[in-house]
């Protein structure tokens, strides 16, 4: 004979294990936990030329998204 296990809820068990979310799945760290281990200070030199060059190709981007989501609502 086997049996079955029976569900947390049903056994009084409702609180998952320690470091473990629903049914023993690992906990997922919510958003704002996410962005607390960013590190406080970022070492970029705003003047290295490949910096630059990605900054124009970031507003580049930008502006054609800025533009094309105007151009839906009109």
């Amino acid at each position: 004979m086997s049996e079955r296990q029976a569900s947390g809820a049903t056994t009084g068990n409702s609180k998952p294990s320690a470091g473990q979310g629903l049914q023993g799945q690992p906990k997922v760290p919510a958003k704002h936990e996410k962005k607390n281990n960013l590190p406080q200070d970022f070492d970029i030199d705003m003047e290295d030329p490949e910096t630059e060059k990605a900054a124009v190709a970031i507003q580049s981007q930008f502006r054609k998204f800025q533009k094309k989501k105007q151009d839906v609502k009109s």
